[in-house]
């Protein structure tokens, strides 16, 4: 039976206990497994593989439409795992806008790549960019914090001219969203504390990919060997989690329009980056997305100070990293979850001390403006 989406979500990766007949999956906490005999077994080491991680990650194959999909301790140690299963000493293209986190591990731990950031909304000439030890292509849209979007479709195509992977980070669209696997991209990198975890209570990745022998292989070797595995308790709480991520998304995709609509009127915003407002952007998101999510930043027509004491009078928006939550947040990248990039990369980017971004929540929406309200009143 071909299931949908919202179907998926429920239904991929397990069925009823076959012992108990239990609706949810169990929780294996064990460390090691009886084998039959030297070699003969179906899970060795926890570390390895184990039954509540298998479960997590045939559920999360089939709702990013992948063949095979590997769960991490972070995203940051799946994306450091996609860099490890390309080698050494190679060149990469970036789009310019992603998470802090990202751009730190490529430039700062990363030594031995070589990374080309590209604005992708400028016109590109690709024969410039590409160079013999290119690898692959990374591109995060929506972005962060700026939240440009990337044309999927069109950028496998240039690849495959010079027969390189499109890697994606989905984090902001989720799969509820965005599934780039079904655009043409090769693999899929997502946090999955983010959307999929949904309620900021687990840390988590996820790589997707493709049918590929080659590169299942590899990361698999690489999973077990760096051992940056979620435990079995954690792949239950994604598990369960992920079982609400359509409606969650639903909520979080329609209040973020409420919310993005008020700002971008507000006479003390001198500027909104959301999908659903800029033309250029929406025209892709409408092409590629199911809903343009609940991530957006905004420019305050103030200074710093100002900017604080809008954070200050808050209420129901908390400041805090991370987003995805059922619960609102709010963050300053450039002092936040940007800080690690040097200034005059920021500066270029876009990414002011009056750029704040919020993760939109699913309370009701009437009391999220009431108190972007209120506080920016008092600015």
């Amino acid at each position: 039976m071909k299931k949908k989406f919202n179907t998926k979500v429920i239904h991929s990766g397990h069925g009823p206990d076959k012992e108990t007949g239990a609706v949810m999956p169990p929780i294996h906490l064990s460390s090691t497994f009886k084998q039959m005999e030297p070699g003969n077994f179906e899970y060795e080491y926890a570390r390895t593989k184990n039954p509540s991680r298998d479960v997590l990650e045939k559920l999360l194959a089939q709702i990013e439409s992948g063949d095979k999909a590997f769960a991490f301790a972070s995203g940051m140690s799946a994306i450091n795992t996609v860099c490890d299963l390309f080698g050494t000493n190679y060149h990469i293209v970036c789009s310019d806008d992603v998470y802090g986190g990202t751009r730190r591990l490529f430039d700062k731990v990363k030594s031995n790549i070589d990374v080309t950031y590209i604005d992708f909304d400028k016109n590109i000439n690709w024969n410039d960019e590409i160079k013999e030890n290119t690898k692959f292509i990374w591109i995060e849209t929506p972005s962060n914090p700026l939240m440009k979007i990337i044309d999927i479709k069109n950028t496998v195509n240039i690849a495959s001219e010079f027969k390189l992977p499109v890697i994606c980070d989905n984090t902001f669209a989720s799969p509820y969203n965005q599934r780039p696997l079904e655009l043409g991209a090769d693999m899929v990198v997502s946090s999955s504390t983010k959307y999929l975890g949904g309620h900021s209570d687990i840390v988590g990745g996820s790589i997707v990919i493709k049918e590929n022998k080659e590169y299942a292989e590899k990361i698999s070797f690489i999973q077990n060997a760096v051992g940056a595995v979620p435990s079995p308790f954690d792949c239950y709480l994604l598990t369960r989690s992920i079982k609400t991520l359509s409606v969650r998304m639903k909520q979080h995709n329609e209040n973020a329009i409420a919310v993005s609509n008020y700002l971008s009127n507000h006479p003390k915003i001198e500027k909104v980056f959301f999908p659903g407002t800029d033309k250029r952007h929406k025209e892709i998101a409408e092409k590629q997305m199911d809903g343009f999510g609940g991530m957006m930043s905004f420019v305050i027509d103030s200074d710093i100070n100002g900017v604080k004491t809008f954070l200050k009078n808050l209420n129901l928006f908390t400041l805090a990293e991370s987003l995805g939550g059922v619960e609102s947040l709010i963050e300053h990248p450039a002092i936040m979850t940007h800080a690690s990039i040097d200034p005059s990369i920021r500066e270029k980017l876009g990414i002011s001390e009056a750029l704040l971004r919020i993760s939109v929540g699913i309370e009701d929406v009437d009391d999220l403006i009431s108190d972007l309200d209120q506080a920016l009143s008092k600015i």
